[in-house]
């Protein structure tokens, strides 16, 4: 035979014996219950009890009241439990209270001499609304893509990072992150409103995607933000570039009913292995921080990794070197161009012998014997 299923589970908050009888009596055909005779108890109960899908709590009671026990549960740092449905149960008590009830998260009241129809209809309702939004949530933290923007979602993005990391570690490489967002969001959006600055990250998202590598991945970071992980790329490429990027936000020209808007962004970035992560939450989480650190410090900003200026650069391998030279920061490579030199010279003379390309070979070759030699005896001195 089946096994019946699990009738949902209703927890009962009251001092009085009778009260929670006579809702037990009037629930029971259609959801299992827990009761508990004060706040307290209801807490403890909601905390170990996962089956748990509605509270219906009274407001007068010893030790927890009903204010204490819906303040801590819109306070839990559960998910589960914050957005539990909790009916109060209210007798004789006056607007003040109920109004309080309100701002701290009642879903609904119920009176104490509520019949068994309508009681069951107002939980039946709640339930249902409940479960759909977590079926809501769970579908929209297993997408890939973000309906409204076609971008990575946050929980995808830190997968590509993760992947990135895996495949760094085993070559050798490095990965870096940045996470993006516009300054003074918030009012930005009290002045103009939800839907002009929709349009304004819409607008800001495809600029982005029409910036970075094929090889890079774009998606959501945390409300308004946005995240770039960028495998093989040194951080000082990745600063460029957000410094190029910040450099044509605040030049462009975004117009609104003909009045220019103030627009700027700042940037935080973050590299393994240079900051030491060992996550891919790890690595994204850093570069927000340095992001709102941005922010913090006026914005307009990009905040890098922390390189230590005693320290040499490390050197970087011919296809960083070249992402840097592309960047625009050419002075991340001058320092081991020698080095360098010496690892393309056997291309260069693939090149010349299949090719014909006329190269100076020799001369390039005894130039780098002679600044290697110089740099021995300066270093002697």
């Amino acid at each position: 035979m089946d096994k019946p299923a699990q009738l949902p589970r209703v927890l009962i908050v009251d001092d009085s014996r009778m009260v929670r009888a006579t809702i037990i009596k009037r629930i029971r055909e259609r959801y299992d219950f827990r009761e508990e005779i004060d706040g307290e108890a209801g807490w403890q109960a909601l905390v170990l009890d996962h089956s748990i899908q509605l509270v219906i709590s009274d407001l007068s009671m010893p030790v927890l009241d009903g204010f204490g026990l819906l303040t801590r549960i819109r306070a839990s740092r559960l998910a589960r439990i914050r957005e539990i449905p909790v009916l109060i149960l209210s007798g004789e008590e006056g607007d003040e209270t109920l109004e309080r009830a309100k701002a701290l998260g009642v879903s609904d009241f119920i009176s104490k001499s509520i019949g068994a129809v309508e009681l069951l209809a107002r939980i039946d309702s709640l339930v249902k609304l409940s479960q759909t939004q977590h079926q809501l949530k769970e579908n929209r933290e297993q997408q890939v893509q973000d309906n409204e923007t076609g971008l990575f979602t946050r929980k995808y993005i830190e997968l590509q990072a993760a992947q990135a990391m895996s495949h760094a570690m085993r070559h050798d490489s490095q990965v870096s992150a940045m996470v993006i967002g516009f300054d003074r969001f918030a009012a930005l959006r009290e002045e103009h409103g939800d839907e002009v600055m929709k349009q304004l990250q819409l607008r800001f998202s495809k600029m982005l995607t029409s910036k970075i590598r094929k090889e890079d991945s774009l998606g959501h970071f945390a409300g308004s933000q946005f995240a770039v992980v960028s495998p093989g790329t040194p951080y000082p490429a990745c600063e460029s570039f957000a410094n190029r990027l910040r450099e044509a936000i605040e030049a462009a020209n975004i117009s609104l009913h003909g009045k220019r808007l103030s627009l700027s962004v700042s940037v935080g970035v973050a590299n393994t292995p240079d900051d030491r992560v060992t996550s891919a939450g790890a690595l994204l989480e850093l570069a927000g921080s340095r992001l709102k650190e941005a922010q913090q410090n006026n914005g307009n900003c990009v905040i890098a990794c922390h390189a230590k200026p005693a320290l040499a650069s490390p050197l970087p391998n011919l296809g960083q070197a070249i992402e840097l030279i592309k960047a625009g920061n050419e002075k991340a490579v001058v320092p081991h161009l020698l080095t360098l030199g010496k690892q393309i010279l056997p291309l260069l003379k693939l090149l010349e012998r299949e090719l014909k390309l006329g190269l100076p070979l020799a001369d390039i070759e005894k130039s780098m014997l002679d600044r290697a030699q110089e740099a021995e005896d300066a270093g002697r001195q």
